[in-house]
């Protein structure tokens, strides 16, 4: 009875020491709302998730080495919670990393080094009816890469004053459009932060060529309200397409105003002329009911600029079919998210 005791007393004394030197958490977003999108003369009113946040279940976690090193990973999928989707998966996020002084080595699937300054400098997040990513394209390249990629190798640089920066590269694995090779570097302090990228997705499988990706943004926090700005161009064998973006947040009223403006276009073929030319206008309000709970709604309009017969098919989001090339596609919505 004795040393059955005393092998408990050493377990728990043990399970102490391992539990004080690492952490796990799950942790995740719900959101839903009511939309109503216009795409063309055809209508739809819906349920739709993913409008303020990207709906998420995730567990992450890190382990103490010592010596100042230390192990995480991360492991987060997405879930379409206005129907239960089809099943969990790490679609999202699936990463296992060592971080020290030296900074952070990331190996997995993650967002890809060119996607970040189009979420940063985002009012709406790069999510919903806002989101600056509606009239952007890759150009019938085939890539995989615009936000994330299998298969990744990252290194981010340690704390070093308001610098920050990454390096990646993804392997191809005979899949068309996952060979990817790209770098971040910004800079954040005080009321500023800046940044550039560069992505190139290797000619691979139906790829004819090299598709590239090369952005920038900004934000300047004035205290009364945010600006944001973010330019991007896209490339393709003959084809490109560059976009521009104007945004602001208010704080207002225990919430936050948001609005944006977001411009594309490039070049196409004579055959699709106009093919990515398009605007969009975004306005919206989140009320923050707590931390974690928020009430929201967006409008947003996006007017395709080509020619009917030639004209770009964007829309702003979930909805029915666009038919017709050239023609504007509007939505609203009303919905709420939490987190936990």
């Amino acid at each position: 009875m004795k040393k059955s005791l005393l092998a408990l007393a050493a377990l728990t004394a043990f399970a102490g020491v391992a539990s004080a030197q690492s952490s796990a958490t799950l942790f995740g977003i719900v959101d839903l709302s009511l939309n109503s999108v216009k795409n063309g003369s055809q209508s739809m009113k819906l349920m739709s998730s993913n409008q303020l946040n990207s709906n998420r279940l995730g567990f992450r976690g890190v382990e103490d080495l010592g010596g100042g090193l230390k192990a995480g990973f991360w492991i987060e999928g997405g879930m379409d919670s206005d129907t239960g989707g089809t099943g969990q998966t790490w679609q999202r996020r699936s990463t296992v990393s060592l971080m020290g002084s030296f900074g952070e080595i990331r190996f997995g699937r993650d967002y890809t080094a060119s996607f970040w300054n189009y979420t940063y400098f985002d009012p709406f997040g790069t999510n919903g009816l806002g989101n600056v990513l509606n009239p952007v394209s890759t150009l019938g390249s085939g890539a995989t890469t615009l936000v994330r990629a299998n298969n990744t190798v990252s290194y981010f640089l340690p704390a070093m004053g308001g610098l920050y920066g990454q390096l990646q590269v993804a392997a191809g694995e005979n899949t068309t459009g996952n060979k990817f090779i790209g770098g971040r570097i910004g800079y954040a302090a005080g009321p500023v932060n800046v940044a550039g990228a560069w992505g190139k997705t290797e000619k691979s499988g139906a790829m004819v060529d090299d598709y590239t990706d090369i952005n920038f943004g900004a934000s300047y926090n004035m205290g009364f309200m945010t600006l944001m700005g973010q330019y991007s161009k896209r490339e393709y064998s003959t084809l490109d397409s560059k976009t521009m973006l104007f945004g602001v947040l208010v704080p207002m009223g225990g919430g936050t105003f948001k609005a944006s403006y977001v411009k594309s276009s490039g070049t196409s073929t004579a055959l699709t002329p106009d093919l990515y030319d398009a605007t969009q206008f975004a306005i919206g309000y989140q009320y923050d009911l707590s931390k974690r709970t928020a009430l929201y709604g967006t409008y947003s309009k996006l007017s395709n600029d080509g020619t009917a017969a030639g004209g770009a098919k964007f829309t702003v989001g979930q909805g029915p079919a666009m038919t017709v090339g050239g023609a504007s596609s509007t939505g609203y919505n009303f919905g709420i998210r939490h987190s936990f």
